[in-house]
């Protein structure tokens, strides 16, 4: 599974948009600062949104659209799944192992909201 995902540093504040094949270990990468750059420097770690994609390119694809969007339509984005900007990331391991059992099971459609409606 690939991913499209949005990180903020708080409500309404300063967003980053990224697409990675490992939600789980990238959310740890910006918790953590491993690598210096745009999240490290301000502070953006909380998940507040992402989507399940069935390629890496369709995902890189989401992204790219994603960052031309102006900053109202990517608000409207993560409000219309998560309208309290909670931190997805926290219990995100069993989120992600849900989405993955459910795509075997029932053959979910590869582009799938997984952020939870909160």
């Amino acid at each position: 599974m690939f991913y499209a995902y949005m990180l903020a540093s708080g409500r309404n504040g300063t967003l980053y948009t990224g697409s990675t094949e490992d939600l789980l270990n990238r959310v740890e990468q910006h918790r953590t600062k491993t690598y210096p750059g745009f999240t490290a420097r301000y502070g953006v770690e909380r998940l507040v949104w992402f989507e399940v994609h069935p390629s890496r390119e369709a995902a890189f694809r989401r992204e790219r659209q994603i960052k031309e969007w102006r900053r109202g339509w990517k608000l409207l984005l993560i409000e219309a799944e998560n309208p309290r900007w909670v931190d997805l990331g926290e219990g995100l391991e069993q989120r992600l192992a849900d989405l993955e059992m459910h795509a075997l099971r029932d053959e979910t459609p590869a582009h799938v909201p997984a952020s939870p409606l909160i």
